[in-house]
């Protein structure tokens, strides 16, 4: 046996008899952590990471903030995420940074340059003309860089490959594009955003409609519905604290619905309303509301009002309910519902 090889036969018997790490057992947690996704991480990277210093034992992000992008994540744990859906279909805020004169391959800085331009002189009232083209509902192509699926396989996969996928315009919408700062050739927007809006395919848009081209520079998330990114914690904030402080910072699951009308029920309907039964109410339609139970005030799940009555949607169990009964709900303004 040579040297190398006695060495190697060491190393390999100190390892088989050094113990397995010990990993701390998972627990159940419910709540929403909003999380500031930092720079080249992947939205299931950044999980992955708050999940194990939670120990949390289920949870998910409330949809894909690409590696590029930084910013406002909110990620839900346990009971939460039977109500991730509400975030995903939310308004999206952004600040985007965008570089004028230059096309990419990808429509952002990753991408090799297709096309320089010179910049012409804008000033910022030729700029927020061009912003307003594209406020309103319009119609927008995915990029081929996006994780949208096509026959299973993520778009980008395809694009990595060198194939182009067909892909047909779909109809979203932008509230509003408001100009933060202009110096050619960088140009720093914020843009308020149905779900589905693609900022690169936006950025690319502007600088045609500037005739120079664009790419998206920089990209972070500010806002999703009434959530805002100042109340976000980074990865590195998250690891200060120790177990008990990160698993405070956890908001009740009800935060993703605070844009929902609330509904109190007295407690023996609210009993009834656990069990998936529906009741009659004096109410108008609507399509989505968030119910509590009264006595004492704790969330419930959500519903749906059609037809004069109370239709559960999706529902937290008994013990989720006992487990979040310290969450006070921030919802101000709850009513009781009135019998038909």
């Amino acid at each position: 046996m040579s040297a190398v090889d006695a060495v190697d036969a060491v190393d390999a018997a100190q390892t088989a008899a050094r113990p397995a790490p010990v990993r701390a057992p998972r627990r159940a947690l419910h709540g929403v952590l909003l999380l500031d996704k930092p720079l080249g991480w992947s939205s299931n990277d950044a999980l992955q990471k708050a999940r194990g210093l939670l120990r949390a034992q289920k949870g998910g992000h409330t949809g894909t903030l690409d590696p590029l992008a930084t910013g406002l994540l909110p990620l839900c744990f346990g009971a939460a995420t039977k109500f991730s859906q509400a975030s995903l279909d939310a308004d999206k805020r952004y600040r985007a940074t965008l570089r004028l004169g230059q096309r990419t391959r990808t429509g952002d800085m990753e991408g090799e340059v297709l096309e320089e331009r010179a910049v012409p002189a804008l000033d910022r009232a030729a700029i927020t003309a061009a912003c307003a083209r594209f406020t309103g509902r319009i119609a927008q192509k995915p990029p081929m860089h996006s994780a949208l699926k096509h026959q299973g396989r993520a778009l980008y996969d395809y694009a990595r490959a060198g194939i182009e996928i067909e892909r047909p315009t779909r109809e979203v919408e932008i509230h509003r594009i408001d100009l933060v700062d202009w110096q050619s050739p960088r140009l720093i927007i914020d843009v308020h955003c149905s779900k589905g809006t693609y900022i690169r395919t936006l950025a690319e848009d502007l600088g045609a409609a500037l005739d120079c081209g664009a790419h998206l520079a920089a990209l972070r998330r500010t806002g999703v519905a009434q959530l805002d990114v100042a109340q976000a914690l980074t990865i590195e904030q998250l690891q200060a604290l120790d177990e008990a402080g990160r698993a405070a910072r956890l908001l009740p699951p009800d935060v993703l619905l605070q844009a929902w009308p609330a509904l109190h029920l007295p407690g023996d309907e609210a009993g009834r309303f656990l069990t998936g039964l529906r009741r009659r109410v004096a109410l108008p339609d609507a399509p989505a509301v968030r119910v509590y139970g009264s006595e004492p005030r704790a969330f419930l799940g959500a519903a749906h009002i059609a037809g004069g009555e109370l239709i559960p949607d999706r529902l937290l169990s008994p013990i989720e309910v006992q487990a979040l009964m310290g969450a006070v709900p921030p919802a101000p303004e709850a009513r009781t519902a009135p019998t038909a």
